[in-house]
């Protein structure tokens, strides 16, 4: 708002493309109706609630998620998005949330392995990354391949 760039304004602006991901929106969408141009003022107030939060959804997922990670996906994005900069979190806690919603369910419920973690980025036995495996896991994902699938 004061046109300072700092890392909690950085926060902020990967919570808008978070929302964008999520709900399969544009941030600014005059094609809509009014009250829907701007994707944050429209979403924020369906953020917090467990049951509203599906109408911020991306509909052509079909509902084929997780509801436990899509409430976190909107909590993540809804924390990003908070007008007060000192709330929003760091982009390590990002990082590591995100991490936590990609991780498969039997990796959430026994805790993280963070070798397979990092194979799964792309990194091999010496901890250089491999390219193509690199450049896979940061393609821009289909609805079907949210990281909210189940």
């Amino acid at each position: 708002m004061l046109g300072h760039l700092t890392a909690k304004s950085d926060v902020y602006s990967f919570g808008v493309v978070l929302l964008e991901i999520i709900s399969g929106r544009r941030a600014i969408d005059k094609n809509l109706p009014s009250g829907e141009h701007n994707l944050v003022e429209w979403a924020k107030p369906y953020l917090s609630n467990k049951r509203r939060v599906f109408r911020v959804m991306d509909p052509r997922l079909e509902g084929q998620y997780s509801h436990s990670r899509a409430h976190a996906a909107a909590a993540l994005a809804s924390q990003c998005l908070s007008v007060e900069p000192r709330i929003r979190p760091n982009m390590d806690e990002v990082v590591k949330t995100l991490e936590q919603l990609q991780e498969p369910k039997d990796n959430q419920k026994k805790g993280s392995d963070h070798r397979a973690r990092n194979s799964n980025l792309g990194h091999n036995a010496s901890g250089k990354g491999n390219a193509d495996a690199t450049r896979k896991a940061s393609a821009y994902p289909r609805p079907s391949a949210s990281l909210l699938h189940v």
